[in-house]
């Protein structure tokens, strides 16, 4: 088959493509998209704890010192 051909042929199916109307069956749709008005249980309905830190607060606290944070401070 030639270009001029192959391009007709490809222009013919692109077409066909972009007009393609199926019939649609909306209660068929409804039906799949509505299914049960009940919703599964979730499993991750509680938010885990957060993890206890007050161990680490102040571990390396005095290798620094306050004096440093507050002289970079702009204001």
């Amino acid at each position: 088959m030639g270009r001029g051909r192959q391009k007709a042929k490809a222009t013919k199916q692109a077409r066909d493509i972009k007009y393609y109307s199926p019939s649609t069956d909306y209660s068929a749709l409804q039906k799949e998209l509505g299914g049960t008005t009940r919703r599964a249980p979730s499993h991750h309905t509680e938010i885990p704890a957060e993890p206890d830190y007050s161990a680490y607060e102040d571990k390396y606290a005095d290798q620094f010192e306050d004096d440093d944070v507050d002289s970079r401070r702009i204001g």
